[in-house]
């Protein structure tokens, strides 16, 4: 088995721990599920969440193997498909009290739900990645990669946004620190800095102008904002207060496994707000752990930007793996209510299917760089960076 396994080992043996612990918070978490929703059994969401990570895994082991380069061909042919599918899933019409839901699309065959968001940002960060790879980049016009870089980004983040403010949000930033750290001339991207909130004001207008025109989330953005910044506790943030007196509840050493009494209260105990479940069955010590694993997760990050060899691989690497770790504390961000409401996953531990395997496959992509970081194409080989780089500056950091 471990001559099977090519790649970073110890990047498999992190995954392997996050895999592992995920069906303790899981299985307790999910008998808030039988009881909200009044199917199934937390034994029937175990092994839901068991088969979910054997796919997952199993794509990760699949993808580990391609030869990473090929991924840039790959990208470049599943962009169009990704557009169409960000724009059918646009148009599907889905409101939930009055807001913007769609987010996901139904697959007819075998009754799961996709959701297309998180597909589409793993194949456009190896696109990016894919085009900021280019030599001489900082010579580069903004009108020659207006349409063949921007376009497609700004395509995909605007179909994103109106239904997932902070999955567009992190996308569109994730995709400017890519091209800060390849050198991308930096006056446009302020240029693109100021379009963007240039935007987001004017879609903020227009909803208020017209609020029955078309779903929105505004409403809900700004309830989530207030009751941030209001500090409130009660009727304008039931998940924080019961998220808070969870992680109140599991002091030093947590209440036990299973044993967590908020499971009960929490809309989400199984996805948004599991970080809190796990504090207060496991503790302080469960929560600086899960924490830890995610900064070892982030240093073998670091050491594959590192150990690459192209500027294609680094910036795959740093485009797939740092939102991961972004989204990771994000989600404990908000059981601690540091940061408002956002609705991301915790990223191999929370139950769900479509950010898993798109997690995994994303984990394929980083093992396959550090597996293959010998078999460059021949025009990259002889590639080097120039050290004012900053590209250059972060895979020196190892």
């Amino acid at each position: 088995m471990y001559r099977l396994l090519k790649g970073d080992k110890v990047l498999w043996g992190i995954l392997g721990l996050l895999a592992i612990f995920s069906f303790l918070p899981v299985f307790s978490a999910s008998s808030n599920l039988v009881y909200v929703v009044g199917t199934g059994t937390p034994w029937g969401y175990l092994m839901k969440h068991f088969f979910i990570l054997v796919i997952g895994f199993a794509l990760m082991y699949a993808i580990h193997k391609i030869p990473y380069h090929y991924f840039k061909g790959i990208s470049i042919l599943l962009l169009p498909v990704v557009i169409l599918l960000l724009v059918y899933t646009a148009t599907q019409g889905t409101v939930i009290e009055g807001a913007n839901a769609s987010r996901w699309v139904k697959i007819p065959i075998i009754g799961l739900s996709f959701q297309t968001s998180t597909l589409a940002a793993v194949v456009l960060m190896v696109y990016v990645a894919s085009y900021l790879s280019k030599p001489n980049l900082r010579e580069l016009k903004f009108s020659t990669s207006l349409i063949q870089l921007w376009l497609p980004v700004l395509t995909v983040v605007l179909l994103i946004f109106p239904s997932n403010l902070s999955t567009a949000a992190l996308l569109f930033l994730m995709v400017l620190f890519l091209a800060y750290i390849a050198h991308y001339p930096m006056r446009y991207l302020l240029v693109l800095c100021g379009l963007g909130l240039a935007f987001v004001f004017l879609f903020f207008l227009l909803v208020k102008a017209f609020p029955n025109q078309f779903p929105n989330r505004i409403d809900t953005w700004v309830s989530r904002i207030e009751n941030f910044t209001s500090g409130k506790s009660e009727d304008g943030n039931y998940q924080i207060a019961r998220a808070k007196t969870a992680i109140v509840s599991g002091k030093i050493f947590g209440l036990g496994a299973g044993k967590s009494r908020m499971k009960n209260f929490l809309p989400q105990s199984s996805s948004d707000f599991i970080y809190a479940i796990i504090v207060e069955e496991f503790g302080l010590v469960g929560g600086i752990g899960l924490i830890t694993l995610y900064l070892l997760l982030l240093y073998r990050i670091v050491v594959i930007t590192h150990n690459s060899e192209t500027v294609f691989g680094k910036l795959a690497v740093v485009g797939l793996g740092i939102p991961i770790i972004f989204q990771a504390f994000i989600n404990i961000g908000v059981a601690l209510q540091v940061l408002p409401v956002t609705g991301q996953n915790l990223p191999m531990i929370s139950s769900g299917g479509t950010s898993a395997w798109m997690t995994c496959i994303a984990m394929g992509i980083i093992l396959s760089i550090s597996s293959n970081r010998k078999q460059a194409l021949p025009e990259e080989q002889g590639k080097e960076l120039n050290y004012s780089n900053p590209i250059q500056i972060l895979s020196e950091t190892h």
